[in-house]
């Protein structure tokens, strides 16, 4: 599960962009993902319920910005679907017996929160690429703190 992260992340792109394209549509993009566990189970667990997290929130959070490119009045759910998507990464790492993944769950949690009521980023979503930026490079670097754990 170490591997899963980065793997998703990648899924997670194409999902977006599937989803830009797609208007109020479904993708169809399913993926499955298969990696060495951690060796401790502690971290097992919590990346296994942040993989379930992402895979819940990933689609809604990518359809939403897709809305925002369709419509750039269309902030509030994008901004509600990545709210839920922190609050879903923070609850898959806070009951972990390991204090760092708690720590940077919670670090990655509040990038996400933060993030979702910041106007400014929402507004500079108008094009499918803008988009794709955002469910890439910057999912990515919230998730970062995260990264050392399971990926």
């Amino acid at each position: 599960m170490r591997r899963a992260i980065p793997a998703l992340l990648a899924a997670g792109v194409l999902l977006a962009a599937g989803a830009c394209g797609a208007g109020s549509g479904t993708t169809g993009v399913t993926t499955t993902v298969s990696a060495p566990p951690p060796a401790d189970p502690a971290t097992a667990a919590a990346c296994e319920a942040l993989a379930r997290a992402y895979g819940k929130h990933m689609a809604p959070f990518a359809q939403a910005l897709s809305g925002v490119v369709a419509d750039g009045k269309a902030t509030e759910p994008a901004q509600r679907a990545l709210a839920d998507f922190a609050a879903a990464v923070q609850a898959a790492t806070e009951a972990s017996t390991d204090a760092e993944i708690r720590a940077d769950g919670k670090r990655a949690a509040d990038q996400m929160r933060a993030t979702s009521a910041d106007a400014k980023f929402f507004a500079g979503i108008k094009t499918a690429e803008d988009a794709d930026r955002a469910m890439g490079q910057t999912l990515t670097g919230w998730l970062a703190p995260l990264s050392r754990h399971c990926s």
